[in-house]
């Protein structure tokens, strides 16, 4: 992919983002909208700025959580995808619990969840992971179980051992549905951490940005509020950003998918 393909893009959307923030600017100039309604991006920025330091820590809190969960679920929802392709049988048996798990309200299950779990950092993670595990079960087990019928009959020719054919065959067909789970998964891992965070109203040392979001409505400093949100949002596209770049060191020089953007 040569610059000028990178840069159609790349600044299609930031135009566009450019665009919406100028004009979110002029109308609040033009009607005079209280800040304490809806702030204009200036103060928005002006707060930013004011309450670096609080809102940075608050930050790295919430994406220490986020992280966390995020690895947990990798490992464990990879796991659990290689017991569910072992058998038929276990997969039919498990499988449902995993699907409550995901339609589960996180939100209905959390408040349980921080009474019984008594430090509040290992709930909040425990929460997060519950609403992230699932996408990397679901697309990781539909995966190992996607496997070309003549490479399949290729292996089972050179009898290949069942070690053989997980480790070049199977994990190998996966990996392109593993990195599309884990595109969802990171982004509600942060909405699990998040979520968590506004059910536990956690404060002091470990208050995250759902804290602060909180604190600033109670006090009605409303581009204070803003700001959190707005380093959320940065922070699910960063982690979007990431995965994306491995999905691309991990595919690119040898699947179709990968390959055929790249042409």
């Amino acid at each position: 992919m040569n610059l000028r393909q990178r840069l159609l893009i790349v600044l299609p959307p930031i135009a566009v983002g450019i665009m919406i923030v100028i004009a979110w600017e002029l109308l609040c100039r033009a009607y005079e909208v209280p800040s304490y309604l809806f702030p204009a991006p200036s103060a928005v920025v002006r707060s930013l700025v004011e309450n670096a330091s609080d809102l940075l820590f608050a930050l790295w809190m919430t994406v220490r959580v986020t992280l966390i969960a995020l690895a947990l679920s990798i490992v464990l929802g990879t796991l659990v995808a290689f017991i569910f392709v072992q058998s038929p049988i276990i997969e039919r048996s498990f499988f449902p619990y995993a699907i409550i798990l995901q339609v589960t309200p996180i939100v209905a299950v959390a408040p349980l969840i921080i009474i019984l779990v008594k430090n509040t950092q290992v709930a909040l993670i425990f929460c997060a992971t519950i609403i992230a595990i699932f996408p990397i079960i679901s697309n990781t087990t539909i995966g190992l179980r996607t496997i070309d019928r003549g490479h399949r009959n290729l292996f089972l020719i050179n009898h290949a051992s069942r070690w053989q054919s997980l480790c070049y065959l199977q994990i190998p067909s996966a990996l392109p549905f593993f990195f599309a789970g884990l595109r969802v998964a990171s982004g509600l891992s942060l909405i699990g951490a998040v979520v968590a965070e506004f059910v536990a109203g956690t404060g002091g040392r470990s208050a995250g940005l759902a804290f602060e979001i909180l604190q600033a409505g109670y006090q009605l400093e409303i581009p204070r509020m803003f700001a959190a949100l707005f380093l959320i949002t940065m922070t699910g596209i960063a982690l979007f950003l990431v995965v994306a770049g491995l999905t691309h060191l991990a595919l690119a020089t040898w699947h179709d998918s990968m390959i055929k953007r790249e042409t």
